[in-house]
């Protein structure tokens, strides 16, 4: 089958895994209305779904929060999301998708490197954005569910997503 482009093996990488906690950070958070420099810290409560997502005009950023929006994961566990582009350009993402949903901007790709889901687009040094990547927090900032990309494009198993968040959340299967 001729997919009209050519799939891609990343390489490998040393990412946050089940178990470990997540690294903490503080980037500008951004939401339907403003943005403001928050803390992960600070933010989870409960339940926390952390998604990378390349670039906002990517189409796999774009699949994604679809089938975000479609799940409605946003109404039981805390959605965000985190990639390199500006405030602005997620501003513009959450005005068409994302419902209920906040993403953190890391234009740097500070964040990105330190959960180990960076890498270089279309192999160009220096020029850097998230592979696709979901963890699933707890309470303590602990990684319950981890997946990441091992090729480009890919996505992930939203069942099996959809199965973690049920289990942490102790809604159980509907």
């Amino acid at each position: 089958m001729d997919l009209g482009f050519d799939v891609v093996d990343l390489p490998e990488t040393d990412h946050v895994a089940v178990g470990d906690e997540a690294p903490a950070f503080t980037r500008p958070l951004v939401g339907d209305e403003f943005w403001e420099d928050r803390a992960l810290a600070d933010l989870v409560d409960g339940p926390t779904l952390l998604l990378f997502h390349p670039m906002d005009g990517a189409f796999q950023t774009t699949y994604l929060y679809n089938e975000i929006d479609d799940r409605g994961w946003a109404d039981d566990v805390d959605v965000y999301g985190l990639s390199v582009s500006s405030p602005y350009e997620h501003k513009r993402l959450l005005a068409e998708r994302g419902d209920g949903i906040r993403i953190f901007s890391d234009p740097s790709a500070t964040v990105v490197e330190r959960y180990g889901v960076d890498h270089d687009v279309d192999g160009m040094a220096g020029i850097t954005e998230a592979r696709p990547a979901v963890f699933l927090l707890d309470t303590e900032h602990v990684v319950r569910y981890a997946w990441v990309a091992g090729e480009h494009p890919e996505f992930p198993d939203y069942d099996a997503i959809e199965d973690a968040i049920d289990e942490l959340s102790d809604r159980g299967p509907e």
